[in-house]
């Protein structure tokens, strides 16, 4: 390993540097790649000297999401310690279905998990969770154990009723998928139109779980957004933890976004009534800087998990109480260690260190939307209490303007649209910006629209 670890010292130096001097590279069209790089595997081995060229000019014109031109995505930044929990998870290549072969990094994911649970008000004694590959899939956990509590058959003959889930037109796309995969179909999802500010209408989900079951379907799953993909909204937790209550149906939040929340006191009244939702997930690798991907999904019923998720398998578990062998309540048999670089950046920072970061999200946020507020050349379209600035410039059309800058290499930043609106969507995910990085964008991005449009 002494080798490659000298190239990959090399190629990151380079790296770092590249991402200070030429944040933003030039892809191209994807039709180009396979003529600008040598893709194709052969018989014979490259040269040591052919092979480094190779591997650092793919790594040198990879999209750079750490650097301080990127706002495309719901994820960006780079935090040493996390970084750090990373690079050596990959070293030790465990897996963590057992104690067996995860030994200390069991006992991380517990604590990670037993300190999520207390911190949005979950019983530590009754609830549990586990890391799972990316928010889709988190919430495709929630789905699966909604379904087995509402229907105790289903695991092993089949969906066999009308099962009916409600979410906010605004939702993440990833619940139609799941509700395929779990046998409930695509249109047993009842999209509910969200209001002029980006929530979920409870008025009306409550209207259309009462008509539903007095049609004789079985309304089984209401999924909030805790942080929206385009605007960043956080639906009326609260209110509609107590329609789940009343209508005797399983409440699960979607926190990928924006449920970092919960570490920061001035922000996490946004959450207000988390502790009624049956579960929940938040992704660190959006808003707290830790590599792609960490997803911690979490219950108040670790009995229903054990439930839904557990199989025996006499070849794998083979030792160690349940309790230490984690793939009993994992989607997954062999799985990555995502909860070391979480515990690692946690342990560097402290509780008051990922409260620290996400303020800042917010500040940058405050920021951008300040100065869009203040200019007669821009229209805002996000609201308050946003990690995404959404907004029009002039007359310059927002997907045009989006896809020149990330072509001529001047910024990456994306489009969305909310009911008749498209605009630009500028996300605050990078805790390592400052005030002079925002509006460094805006000039790029002012000077770029005069010039180009």
């Amino acid at each position: 390993m002494k080798k490659e670890l000298e190239i990959f010292n090399k190629i990151v130096d380079s790296l770092l540097a590249m991402e200070e001097l030429d944040p933003v590279v030039k892809l191209g069209a994807p039709e180009d790649m396979v003529e600008n790089f040598d893709l194709s595997v052969q018989n014979d081995p490259m040269s040591d000297a052919d092979f480094s060229a190779l591997i650092e000019k793919v790594v040198l014109n990879t999209p750079r999401t750490a650097s301080r031109s990127f706002f495309n995505q719901l994820f960006g930044g780079r935090l040493g310690a996390a970084t750090l929990g990373e690079l050596l998870s990959v070293m030790l290549n465990i897996s963590m279905y057992t104690y067996k072969v995860g030994g200390p990094h069991v006992g991380i994911e517990k604590e990670v998990i037993a300190q999520v649970c207390t911190l949005i008000g979950f019983d530590p004694e009754t609830s549990g969770g586990t890391f799972a590959p990316g928010g889709s899939m988190s919430n495709f956990m929630s789905v699966i154990m909604a379904r087995d509590a509402a229907d105790s058959d289903a695991q092993q003959a089949g969906v066999s009723k009308k099962m009916i889930i409600y979410t906010s037109d605004e939702a993440h796309y990833s619940i139609a998928k799941n509700a395929s995969f779990s046998g409930v179909g695509r249109e047993n999802v009842r999209y509910i139109a969200a209001k002029e500010n980006g929530k979920l209408d409870t008025d009306a989900l409550e209207r259309m779980i009462i008509a539903d079951r007095e049609n004789g379907l079985h309304p089984f799953l209401i999924n909030a957004t805790a942080g929206t993909t385009v605007l960043a909204t956080f639906d009326d937790i609260d209110t509609i933890g107590d329609i789940a209550k009343r209508q005797n149906v399983w409440f699960h939040v979607d926190g990928a976004y924006g449920g970092c929340v919960i570490f920061s006191e001035k922000h996490k009244h946004l959450i207000k009534g988390l502790e009624k939702c049956d579960s929940f997930t938040i992704n660190p690798h959006k808003a707290l800087g830790t590599p792609l991907s960490c997803s911690v999904f979490l219950t108040k019923h670790k009995q229903q998990l054990v439930s839904s998720f557990s199989q025996d398998a006499s070849y794998l578990y083979q030792g160690d109480s349940d309790d230490y062998n984690l793939g009993k309540t994992s989607i997954q048999c062999g799985r990555r260690n995502d909860a070391f670089k979480f515990w690692a950046l946690w342990k560097s920072v402290g509780t008051k260190g990922l409260e620290a970061i996400i303020d800042q999200l917010y500040n940058l946020a405050d920021i951008a939307r300040d100065y869009v507020n203040n200019h007669p050349d821009y229209t805002l379209y996000s609201h308050e209490e946003s990690t995404a600035v959404c907004f029009n410039y002039k007359d310059v059309p927002a997907d045009s303007i989006c896809n020149a800058l990330a072509n001529h290499g001047k910024l990456m930043v994306g489009f969305g649209s909310f009911k008749d609106d498209k605009f630009v969507r500028f996300v605050t995910v990078n805790s390592r910006l400052q005030k002079s990085d925002i509006l460094e964008f805006f000039k790029k991005f002012e000077t770029f629209a005069a010039e180009q449009f």
